[in-house]
């Protein structure tokens, strides 16, 4: 298995694990801000699309316009990388959101399918303001698994808090 195909295969899980732990929450809970945690799923997930589009498309390849031309990225940027959640409540329709990370992660997925393994390598697209993590596009799609996987705990965190523990399969059924 090479480099890619490691990538590839815990991209596409991490991505999994993010619909599978976000299909359970009720679409009208979405932007409920509980009290312990400032944060919603909106948010969330508002914020994955940004990353994801980030970590593991724009710094790869540069800007993709199929995805431009369907996802208001300027907004999503003032509404989920650096505002406080509070200010997206109610801005955008949480399928809108389901729709979107959906698309970026398809994108990101094919993007890291086509590349060499001394494309991995390389340094980042030039960007004018400087990967916070990452020197190489391998460092920034790994980066980008990782970042995925801190948030799925923010939402199963979330989950918990605005209407139930999330049912990992690994509790004994009362006969």
């Amino acid at each position: 298995m090479t480099e890619i195909d490691v990538l590839t295969k815990q991209t596409e899980d991490v991505y999994n694990w993010t619909h599978k732990l976000i299909k359970t929450i009720p679409l009208e809970k979405w932007d409920m801000l509980p009290g312990v945690i400032e944060s919603t799923i909106s948010w969330q997930v508002g914020h994955l699309i940004m990353s994801h589009y980030y970590h593991s498309i724009m710094v790869i390849v540069g800007h993709q316009m199929d995805i431009i031309q369907k996802i208001p990225l300027k907004e999503h940027d003032e509404l989920f990388t650096n505002a406080l959640p509070r200010k997206s409540v109610g801005k955008i329709n949480p399928s809108d959101l389901i729709n979107q990370l959906t698309m970026v992660q398809h994108k990101s997925i094919d993007i890291i399918k086509t590349l060499s393994l001394t494309g991995l390598q390389k340094k980042l697209e030039p960007m004018p303001t400087p990967h916070p993590i990452a020197k190489t596009k391998f460092e920034a799609l790994n980066w980008n698994i990782n970042h995925t996987m801190y948030h799925c705990g923010q939402i199963g965190i979330i989950k918990r808090l605005i209407d139930q523990r999330h049912d990992f399969g690994l509790r004994r059924r009362e006969d």
